[in-house]
Parts: structure tokens; sequence; C-alpha cells
């Protein structure tokens, strides 16, 4: 079971949220915070497997209590849930080190779903995120000191490049002239050296870390 404690300012809209996770046996809510300072406060007594964050709220906002979660408790999965789409919330919220991004008109299954994934150590990224996201790889980001990504290739960075830009293995493969196969395994072993688990989560860290240029 998925130990969860919901933090947005809208009491309203933790009710709703808390009804709507009460319908499934995998997700348990411990509590309710209606900023970061309140949602501190009550991870460091209720010690939750998932965060289910709001970004915008009084005291201490969505990225603050991010940021300090991910410092002290980086075993927590921070999932964002908000109306804000806009690139600097998206951006910083990663930069924070958000482990998904999902827009408050999701489905209830969506929810669920990117609760459970965020979990396993997958990235739910909702479909307009990652158009932003990939868009902003695409066009390189300020490279900082760090250590990540440097055990790529220059094989692996150019194709952790096209990653980033959607394209498919096939269309990877059609792109740089190898097999499908061959981009298959530059694909795993870049998942391995990253130490992440799918392509979302591999241009998440490429964005976060300046990798591709």
């Amino acid at each position: 079971m998925i130990n969860l404690i919901i933090c947005d300012d809208q009491e309203v809209v933790c009710q709703g949220l808390q009804a709507i996770l009460s319908t499934t046996e995998a997700i348990n809510v411990l509590g309710i915070a209606n900023n970061g300072v309140e949602l501190i406060e009550k991870i460091e007594k209720k010690a939750p497997h998932v965060v289910l964050m709001d970004l915008k709220m009084p005291v201490m906002n969505g990225l603050q209590a991010t940021k300090e979660i991910k410092q002290k408790y980086p075993q927590i999965k921070v999932l964002v849930l908000t109306t804000y789409d806009a690139d600097a919330w998206v951006f910083d919220a990663i930069r924070n080190g958000a482990d998904g991004y999902l827009l408050k008109d999701a489905s209830r299954e969506k929810l669920i779903q990117a609760i459970v994934d965020v979990s396993e150590d997958r990235t739910p990224v909702d479909e307009k995120v990652a158009v932003k996201l990939f868009t902003k790889i695409a066009k390189g980001v300020q490279k900082g000191e760090t250590l990540v990504g440097k055990n790529l290739t220059d094989r692996e960075k150019e194709i952790l490049g096209l990653i980033a830009n959607g394209l498919s293995n096939a269309e990877i493969a059609q792109e740089i002239f190898l097999s499908k196969g061959t981009v298959r395994n530059y694909v795993s072993a870049i998942l391995e050296k990253l130490e992440v688990k799918d392509r979302t989560q591999a241009a998440v860290v490429a964005l976060r870390y300046g990798i591709v240029d």
C-alpha cells in the first residue's frame, strides 16, 4: 500500500482528492497539509511514500517544499498536482526534485496510475507538460558542474538528445543509420547509466543537469 500526504491550500480540493483516492485500496491517505510548513511537520511524523503537491501556496510554496523534502527525505516521491503548466513552474519543479508532474484536470484513473507509477520509480508527466519539457531540452539548457551523465559516450548523448526530441527507437535508427536493435541497446545503456527506468525520466535528468547540447 502507498502511504500518501496531500498538500494543497484549498481545503475543498484536499477533501475531494481524499475522496477520490479512498476508492482504491492501493493508496492510503495519511493526512492533509495546506502549505509547505505543515507538510514538512506531517512528513516528520508520518513518513509517507508519496506527497501529492500543489505549487502555489502561502507560507511555503510547493517549489520550496519540494526542494526541502528532496534534501531531507530523498526517498519520498513528490508528485506535483497543479493547475500551472507555465514553463517556469514546470522547470523549477523538476529542478527542485519533483518526480512527476500532473495537471488537476487529470482523470481519476490517470491520477491513481500516476501515484502508483511515481511510487515505483517511474516519472509520470502530463502530455501538455511533456511537450514543454521536450521542447526545452531540444533547445538546450545551461550546463552546470555535475557528474551526472559524464559516463555517457558521445553516441549515447546524441541518442539521448533524440529521445528528448520525442523520437522513437525506429525514428532514431533511421536518423543516425543504425539498426533498431542497436538503438534499443544504446537506450538500455543510457537508462542504466543515468539510473532511471524510462525515457521520460531520462529526459527529465537531461533537463535537470544540462546533459544534452
